[in-house]
């Protein structure tokens, strides 16, 4: 993997900035894709995920340029929070466009473009294996999507000789932590259904997202993954034992506890 080609997504991002530069430090060449960046940054193709012509044309730049790939790294992704019942269907869809539709449209541009013996590492989140909480089902039921197509994608690209990882990280010490801050501020705000119950929602959310990481440990768990000689399926990295203790416990008993610890006491 040294001195490689990667393909990252969500490179203008908290931790796409980081992965990039400790690649770039290990003598990687990275095509940076993302929405936004630096129009003077030779290495930046902006790109949107969601529009399968302008992925293709990310992957026309990079092979006309490079010539083949060593790695895909995904680390676009959004966030979101809301009830399943009120969110608006284009919030419902968009989440999933991005978060795994954009996975698969640039999986399918830059495959051809393997190496041998080349890594598409996928960044999940600590909640694709758990239960999901209230309100955090939207983005849940991605993430768990996202694990769902990436070991189906690990079983097929194996029989090309290739490998597919995926990372799962807590929270990370980037704008994404403000956006969910803010997310489910507005949530709170809007809500007909849950006015009461959101706030609580909130304190525990809070608690949660205090015990972050620098995204330079994320940074440096991709690069593991790349670097593996036998690169394991998943990657953990910063899990939440208060998630962790409550994904123990039967799902009744899950249940009842959100609920007597949402709901106002009468």
């Amino acid at each position: 993997m040294a001195k490689g080609t990667v393909v990252l997504t969500g490179a203008s991002g908290g931790m796409g900035r980081a992965v990039r530069s400790l690649l770039e430090k290990e003598g990687c060449c990275v095509w940076a894709l993302d929405i936004s960046g630096d129009a003077d940054d030779k290495n930046y193709i902006r790109t949107d995920i969601t529009d399968e012509a302008s992925v293709q044309a990310a992957a026309d730049h990079v092979a006309s340029v490079s010539g083949n790939v060593d790695a895909v790294v995904h680390l676009a992704g959004i966030y979101d929070m809301n009830s399943l019942v009120e969110m608006p269907e284009e919030d419902f869809l968009r989440i999933f466009n991005v978060n795994l539709f954009g996975m698969y449209r640039v999986n399918k541009a830059f495959v051809p473009l393997l190496n041998p013996a080349s890594r598409i590492v996928m960044v999940s989140s600590e909640l694709a294996p758990l239960d999901p909480l209230p309100f955090t089902g939207i983005y849940a039921i991605t993430k768990s999507s996202i694990e769902k197509y990436a070991y189906s994608l690990r079983m097929e690209l194996q029989l090309l000789g290739h490998s597919v990882s995926v990372v799962r990280p807590g929270a990370v010490k980037t704008p994404l932590l403000d956006v969910s801050q803010k997310r489910i501020e507005a949530f709170c705000d809007n809500t007909e259904l849950y006015k009461d119950t959101s706030r609580r929602f909130l304190s525990i959310v809070n608690r949660v997202e205090t015990a972050n990481v620098e995204p330079e440990r994320l940074a440096a768990t991709v690069l593991r993954a790349l670097e593996a000689r036998r690169p394991r399926y998943v990657y953990k990295l910063n899990r939440s034992p208060l998630l962790l203790m409550m994904n123990m416990l039967p799902q009744r008993l899950q249940n009842y506890l959100i609920k007597r610890i949402l709901l106002p006491k009468k």
